[in-house]
């Protein structure tokens, strides 16, 4: 017959002692390292909001354009270092819809939607939801195979890039354009569009593939024109993304024809391969 309770053992059994001690085992750095930089990306957007709250919408852009910079870096670092984790990509996940769907509806609304009253409102919601709908189609998307040359483009517009191009408005009255409350539904409409653009199927470019083999004599000028954007964002910070993001904007027709070419490609060389296979039969 078994006692109702077990004797009390301060030591524990073996099998806890083995639980514990798996429990309390330690992570590498280069497990770390990456989600540091996705936990400075969240910072960057929730300082963005406050910035909204404060009004003070040079800081709010800079912190959007820094949580950008790091979300692009978390992933290079992960792949770097071989810290890739699910957790780490979970994270990001989530970082991203504060930083890029939750942040610019809050700054965009606090600017001028609301003036809009509920349509203000909802354009934004709207625009956080597209944003968070394009989060999970990606995630989901990554289990997919795919074409070699299927990795220089995005389905759809990213949410960092969205984030930034949604702000188009505020740039351009913070080039010394009035402000209209009238101007608060196209705008509402404007961030609609974008969110319609983050979850829409046209491609457009990713630059995953650009940039991994750099010929030696480009190295120079590279330095030469990163050095001038930096310059040029931190001296003119609303003329450049105003620039930039006039240029994103005219890049997706680009990306469109390059997608179909790539398809036309391929559609033909299957064409090619089962007509030899035919004439071999």
């Amino acid at each position: 017959m078994t006692a109702p309770f077990p004797p009390y053992d301060p030591g524990g059994s073996v099998e806890n002692k083995k639980k514990r001690t798996r429990r309390f085992q330690k992570v590498p750095v280069r497990m770390i390292l990456p989600n540091v930089v996705t936990l400075l990306a969240l910072c960057a957007g929730l300082t963005a909001i406050r910035m909204a709250f404060e009004a003070r919408w040079e800081f709010a852009m800079g912190a959007i354009i820094l949580a950008a910079v790091l979300d692009g870096l978390d992933g290079r670092v992960a792949r770097m270092v071989k810290g890739t984790s699910r957790f780490g990509a979970e994270l990001d996940s989530l970082s991203d819809f504060v930083n890029f769907g939750v942040a610019p509806a809050i700054i965009l609304y606090a600017w001028m939607l609301d003036e809009a009253r509920s349509l203000g409102w909802i354009a934004a919601m709207i625009y956080a939801i597209c944003c968070a709908l394009r989060l999970a189609r990606f995630n989901v998307a990554l289990d997919e195979e795919k074409p070699k040359w299927a990795g220089k483009f995005f389905t759809g517009v990213p949410s960092p890039a969205g984030a930034i191009i949604v702000l188009l408005p505020l740039y351009i009255e913070r080039l010394g354009m009035p402000h209209y409350e009238e101007l608060a539904t196209p705008v509402g409409l404007y961030a609609l569009l974008i969110g319609f653009l983050m979850v829409s199927q046209l491609p457009s470019y990713s630059g995953k593939q650009f940039g991994t083999r750099v010929r030696r004599e480009w190295v120079l000028p590279l330095f030469v024109v990163f050095v001038a954007l930096v310059a040029l964002l931190l001296s003119f910070p609303f003329e450049t993304m105003t620039v930039v993001t006039l240029g994103y904007l005219a890049s997706i027709p680009f990306a469109f024809r390059s997608f179909r070419k790539h398809m036309r490609e391929d559609a033909e060389a299957a064409a090619a391969a089962l007509q030899d296979t035919e004439d071999k039969a």
